[in-house]
């Protein structure tokens, strides 16, 4: 069962050696982000999955300890997914940078609350199939945390990634307010077509939490929703 969830953005400049000189714009994404993995702590569950979007080829499951690095944002640095103690698997694939980005946030708050697992699922992942992932999740776990990783619209401005498109601040609006108010209906009904128009990089993981949390009875809270470079960033929790 669903005990907690937080909802957290996955770019990897919210890592300070990869945003460099511009590390001070996301101080409040890190922050918020570390009080929603303290909400996920306190929950005390038996178990954290860990859900981030991946390309086809970094698709599916991984275990405690998988190694991932952001070698390729041009920066020395690895990460291993969840508590120090547990080594790294001898044959383990290397974490999608989504994943990469949790793994960080979990080290950088000592993660020790419960085991860890990785899971990488595609953007375009059709919206029952999400659900479904979800409840098989909750229903085969005592006392289940999810930590979900992914970006709303990256078409804010005209310097955004995707560029600019009027329909992305109402969408982002929508999915930050589900969010919020744990609103499983809400996240349910998201528009997966316009999502991948707009270029969201969380809806897919966000529709697996609305299959995970049905039934659960758990509040939501909304701790940051801004839009810098033009791609909308969100933290929540569901407590």
């Amino acid at each position: 069962m669903l005990v907690a969830a937080a909802v957290c953005p996955c770019p990897p400049l919210l890592v300070p050696e990869v945003a460099g000189g511009a590390a001070g714009e996301l101080d409040g994404a890190r922050a918020a982000c570390a009080d929603a993995l303290g909400v996920l702590a306190a929950a005390r569950p038996s178990r954290l999955v860990v859900v981030g979007p991946a390309l086809s080829e970094a698709r599916g499951a991984y275990p405690e300890g998988s190694p991932g690095s952001f070698h390729g944002f041009g920066v020395d640095l690895g990460v291993r997914l969840g508590r120090a103690a547990v080594p790294a698997p001898e044959d383990g694939r290397e974490l999608p940078p989504s994943l990469a980005v949790a793994a960080w946030l979990l080290a950088e708050q000592g993660w020790n609350a419960a085991p860890v697992e990785g899971l990488g699922i595609g953007e375009t992942l059709e919206r029952r199939s999400c659900a479904d992932t979800g409840a098989e999740l909750a229903t085969r776990t005592e006392r289940l945390a999810l930590l979900i990783m992914g970006d709303g619209s990256a078409c804010r401005t005209p310097k955004a990634p995707g560029a600019f498109d009027e329909r992305a601040a109402a969408f982002d609006a929508d999915a930050a307010a589900a969010l919020g108010r744990a609103d499983i209906a809400a996240l349910d009904g998201l528009d997966a077509e316009l999502a991948r128009e707009l270029r969201v990089a969380g809806r897919s993981g966000w529709q697996l939490l609305a299959g995970a949390g049905r039934g659960a009875g758990l509040g939501g809270a909304l701790l940051y929703d801004e839009a810098p470079y033009g791609v909308g960033y969100f933290v929540a929790t569901w407590s």
